[in-house]
């Protein structure tokens, strides 16, 4: 087990990432360790659930995946790492985990209180250097999740919107807005399912805002669609534009998809 993800809301301009690197290399200095992103919204814990559970499995088995995104930093917020069928998991029990952990069938949950393997002297503002980084590099290199700390039973999870089937129509809500500006709902492919090869359009505060569409060029340039993407849900897009920017809309603003209406 050699690879480690990193997946934060530290961005790029400070020293933050590549010392949490220099940490987990100089414990295992055969790791590979990939960026997720590091352009979380600060303190977006949603945030960075969504990224992570948008990426990880995309990654060979036994890769160990960390995320820290971490208001709650030297408060009693419980430093966990989690042993899944096919992956690891190490970050902040404040739900930043939860998304990608309720996709797996998890093995084990552990509090990370064992300081045999944490960089010493812990800060109370920097668990990514110097508690997860160096948890993750030795579970990189074997190191038995038990050894870690207590097990638990149970761990933070964020709230995942639900879906409703109303009247032939799917409503769901903005759970992500990416660098494009596209609108990333939890509307996923199998809801989608409901309306067949039936023409269907985006609708949001009682308004229709566009068709759904193949891919995002079957609009004109300037025009939006709906598009099932790249992570499996359904985007609000807008072919060369911001969708963000055109309709206006937030997180948790409420969409749906219903068949297409026809004009008179």
């Amino acid at each position: 087990m050699r690879l480690i993800t990193l997946t934060t809301d530290f961005g790029t301009r400070d020293w933050f990432v590549g010392t949490m690197k220099g940490v987990a290399l100089g414990i295992q200095p055969r790791a590979t360790i990939v960026d997720i992103t590091h352009e979380i919204a600060s303190g977006d814990v949603r945030g960075g659930a969504f990224a992570l559970t948008a990426s990880y499995c995309l990654f060979p088995k036994d890769t160990v995946h960390v995320a820290v995104v971490d208001p709650g930093v030297g408060s009693e917020r419980r430093a966990i790492a989690a042993q899944t069928r096919d992956y690891f998991f190490v970050g902040p029990d404040n739900g930043v985990l939860s998304f990608a952990l309720a996709r797996e069938k998890i093995k084990s949950i552990h509090q990370l209180t064992n300081d045999e393997f944490f960089l010493k002297p812990v800060s109370r503002t920097f668990h990514g250097r110097d508690i997860f980084a160096p948890v993750a590099a030795h579970l990189s290199r074997g190191v038995a999740i038990h050894k870690f700390g207590a097990r638990l039973k149970g761990f933070v999870r964020l709230k995942w919107p639900r879906l409703r089937l109303l009247d032939g129509k799917v409503e769901g809500e903005i759970v992500h807005v990416d660098h494009f500006g596209n609108l990333i709902t939890n509307i996923d492919g199998k809801s989608l399912r409901v309306f067949a090869d039936k023409p269907c359009e985006v609708f949001a505060k009682r308004k229709r805002l566009c068709p759904i569409a193949p891919f995002y060029g079957a609009v004109p340039i300037g025009r939006p669609l709906g598009i099932l993407g790249s992570a499996g849900f359904l985007e609000i897009a807008v072919n060369g534009a911001s969708a963000a920017e055109k309709f206006s809309l937030r997180l948790g603003d409420q969409v749906g998809v219903r068949p297409r209406v026809k004009s008179r």
